[in-house]
């Protein structure tokens, strides 16, 4: 089944959506999995057209969604939105983007992205006090997690879309 993948930004303004499958869930949330030649739209801008499959993770705690990257023309092994807690539906997931990104890379280097992002639409969104310290707190533990490799940021999610990638 095609579930609608919908980040908005705060205040309702549309972000990134793409379409995915469903896959399955396991310990750590739902798993959906988009096959390279998937159009990822941002707002109303023109698609991107991913060149590579990827697998996201929808979890069950948390306020994060992140996705494990094949590696075709991507030197970004894993990418983590810091979001409000991500609503699933039976035919959509939602989740507002709060900015901050967690990275790693393919040589293992892990990464903060878009602070400064996210300093200036807490000013441009209002966004309150208290999201702006989950999401800190958040990206702190992100952080923490990716660069020990604690699961679902060791094996789990590799497993995932070696899984999903040989399901041609």
């Amino acid at each position: 089944m095609a579930v609608h993948m919908r980040y908005t930004k705060w205040g309702g303004k549309r972000h990134w959506w793409w379409s995915a499958e469903e896959l399955g869930s396991d310990r750590f949330g739902w798993w959906f999995g988009s096959r390279a030649g998937t159009a990822l739209r941002r707002g109303f801008e023109e698609p991107v057209i991913v060149r590579h499959d990827f697998v996201v993770l929808v979890p069950d705690e948390g306020r994060w969604i992140a996705a494990w990257n094949g590696p075709e023309e991507t030197q970004t092994a894993l990418y983590i939105d810091v979001t409000d807690k991500p609503v699933r539906h039976r035919d959509r997931v939602e989740a507002v983007d709060l900015d901050l990104d967690v990275i790693r890379l393919r040589d293992g280097t892990v990464r903060l992205l878009d602070e400064d992002e996210f300093e200036e639409h807490q000013v441009l969104y209002g966004y309150p006090a208290e999201e702006i310290a989950q999401a800190r707190a958040t990206a702190d533990e992100l952080l923490a997690m990716v660069t020990a490799r604690r699961e679902p940021f060791g094996e789990v999610g590799e497993a995932w879309l070696a899984a999903y990638s040989a399901a041609r």
